[in-house]
Order: structure tokens, then C-alpha cells, then sequence
């Protein structure tokens, strides 16, 4: 099939913004939203315009400080899709190639082809809970490599890619003058638990993040990128070229949250440990989904085979008010994602929905 740059979109993007609204909605992968009147921030410290030239400074300080890099390191983006974008667009050329986790998040096979990539694959096996296994991509990588991707925690399923892992992967990458892209925004809601970002193993790993997923601030759209200063800088030069100059309130916003970052952390987490257990009572009650079952994050992927999970969600919109992603959006059509982040209440009444409708199927 010929790829159309000028018709390109993202099928995931227009489910998520078209057809996963529901009263249960299960479909959104992050925490519930923060409240507004809960910042301590008042209108009139806010202003329209402010001294954002390449990144507006009291946000880049706060955003090194949390992730253990200098300020030169840090690119501010538009949350973490765009970032990615950013990232990709300073790392390889049009026909260079990009190895890519499978199964993974539809955007961001969507934007590397948007930016030209010739694309390959390297696997993430059910079999295996979906860790990483760095023969894998010793197997797929090629002198025409510029770029490798992965996400951790791993969207879908939550994996998680520890250290010796990506210390694997960045010895591999160096090898074959790659650099590996590693999208960290689920790995924010392990809180305090977090490990430090993959960009301090080496100068060949580009982190990105946002306060979007972890903390319920995804309309403020505070995200980022770390990157050697030499990269960072050549993001902000593409940048000049979408975004130009970001929406100054947000970028206020974004520091007041940071500052109040261990209390936005609480309420996530408080939010997790209480709708956890009600997540594994589904999966318990239905021991036919295999479900590799994360430790951390905010999303789980059950399926079981000849599951038809578009006729599921259907199903749970017209009679259940209650939404999932179809994991047709991620590569593997009789798996589904389950969000956790939603107000408990809902959430476990969402599960409840749920587990109605599977059973009126099966």
C-alpha cells in the first residue's frame, strides 16, 4: 500500500476523540483530571504574554530539577505526542529507518512515517509479559538505522523495561550509530518510585515525558524532552518550524504544578491503590483473558483468542454506557485496554459494566 503524507491521520487519535466517550469510560489510559480549583493559583498571576524565548526558564529549571539533567538538556513540547514528534524529527532523515516495539502505540508508528521513516519491527511477546528482549533487536537493527523506539511503562500493556535492559539496547543502538527514543510518560506513575529517566545511561537515549498520563494535568500540556544540549537545541530550531512560541499561561501553569507536584502525586496514587484491587477481581472473575498483569501504571491489556473487541465495545456503549480501546489500535485485535486512573466509584462500576457484557457475550 502507497503511504499518502498529504491524507496521513492517526486511527487511534479519532477513536480517542470521536468514540471512546462514555459515562464508564475505561478507554482513558490517565489519571482523572486534577482539579482547577485545587492549583493554589489565582487568575491574576497569570499573565498573556511572558520571556519564553527557546523554552520559558522557570519551567526548564523545574523540569531539570525533576528529572536530574541541566536546563540545556530540556526541550518543553505540547505533551508528550508532540514531543515525540520533536524527538523523531531531530533524529533521522526521510528513508532513514526506525525500529519500532511491537505491539505498540498506534501515534507513534503514525509519526514516523509522517516524517519519512522506512519503518521495522522488533518484537514485544506476550509469552514473555512483553519485556524487551535486546536479541531481538540485535536481530533487526541495520547499518540504515537511526532511530529505535519503545515505551516504558509499555503502552499497552504497562511492562516495565528495567535498567540492565536499556543499558542493553544503548549498548546496541551505539554500536550501529543509532539513538534509541524511549517515551517515559506511563514510567511517571510509579512517583516516588520512579527510576531516573534513560537519558542518563548514555548520550545515545532521548526521554520523553509529560505531566499529562501520571498526574491528571493533561490539559495543560506540559510535556519534554532530555536530550544531549547539541540535540535539545536542534529541537528548538524545528520547533520555530510548528509551534513557534508556546501558550504562556500553560507554561505558568506547568511550574505551579511542578511545584506542587508531591501533592498532585498523593491524589494519583491514592486514586491507583484504590481502584487496583477491583481491576484484579475482574481478572480473577474471568480467568479465561490472559492478562499480563503490571506491577505499576495505569493500563492493562486482557484478550483471549477469537475475542471480537470492537463488537465488545459496542456492545458496552449501547447498553453499558461504559467504553474501551479496542486493541486493533495497538496491533493486537483480540486484546482490549482497560484504563485504571478513573475516579474509583466510576471505575469500579466500569468494571462491573464490564464484566456484564463479557459474560452476555461469552
Amino acid at each position: 500500500m502507497t503511504y499518502s503524507r498529504t491524507t496521513t491521520a492517526s486511527p487511534y487519535m479519532q477513536f480517542a476523540k470521536l468514540r471512546s466517550g462514555a459515562t464508564y469510560a475505561l478507554a482513558t489510559s490517565g489519571i482523572a483530571s486534577y482539579p482547577l480549583a485545587e492549583l493554589p493559583v489565582q487568575l491574576d498571576q497569570l499573565e498573556i504574554n511572558g520571556p519564553t524565548v527557546y523554552g520559558y526558564q522557570p519551567l526548564l529549571d523545574r523540569l531539570a530539577a525533576l528529572n536530574g539533567v541541566p536546563s540545556e538538556c530540556v526541550v518543553s513540547a505540547t505533551g508528550t505526542s508532540f514531543a515525540n514528534h520533536l524527538a523523531m524529527a531531530a533524529t533521522f532523515e526521510p528513508g532513514d529507518e526506525v525500529l519500532i516495539e511491537s505491539p505498540t502505540y498506534e501515534l507513534l508508528l503514525s509519526t514516523a512515517r509522517f516524517l519519512g521513516a522506512g519503518i521495522r519491527r522488533f518484537p514485544r511477546r506476550l509469552e514473555n509479559s512483553f519485556a524487551i528482549d535486546p536479541s531481538d533487536i540485535a536481530a533487526q537493527i541495520t547499518n540504515r538505522t537511526r532511530l529505535i523506539v519503545l515505551t516504558n511503562l509499555h503502552n499497552p500493556t504497562g511492562a516495565l523495561v528495567d535498567e540492565e535492559t536499556l543499558r542493553e539496547i544503548g549498548e546496541i543502538a551505539a554500536k550501529s550509530g543509532a539513538r534509541v527514543l524511549v517515551d517515559e510518560v506511563y514510567l511517571e506513575s510509579l512517583y516516588k518510585h520512579r527510576p531516573k529517566p534513560a537519558v542518563h545511561l548514555g548520550p545515545q537515549f532521548v526521554v520523553t515525558s509529560s505531566l499529562t498520563k501520571a498526574y491528571g494535568l493533561s490539559g495543560i500540556r506540559c510535556g519534554w524532552v532530555l536530550a544531549e544540549a547539541e540535540l535539545a537545541r536542534r529541537m528548538w530550531f524545528i520547533n520555530d518550524l510548528y509551534a513557534a512560541t508556546p501558550v504562556f499561561p500553560a507554561e505558568q501553569l506547568g511550574v505551579i504544578a511542578l511545584d506542587n507536584l508531591e501533592r498532585i502525586a498523593s491524589r494519583a496514587e491514592a486514586i491507583l491503590e484504590n481502584n487496583r484491587p477491583a481491576i484484579t477481581q475482574f481478572l480473577d472473575s474471568h480467568p479465561e483473558l490472559i492478562c499480563a498483569r503490571p506491577a505499576h501504571g495505569t493500563v492493562y491489556f486482557p484478550g483471549r483468542p477469537g475475542l471480537d473487541t470492537e463488537r465488545l465495545l459496542q456492545l458496552l456503549q449501547t447498553k453499558y454506557d461504559t467504553s474501551i480501546v479496542p486493541g486493533t489500535y495497538f496491533e493486537m485485535p483480540e486484546h482490549f485496554r482497560i484504563g485504571i486512573g478513573g475516579e474509583p466509584e466510576a471505575t469500579r462500576e466500569g468494571l462491573l459494566r464490564l464484566g456484564r457484557a463479557f459474560d452476555g457475550i461469552y
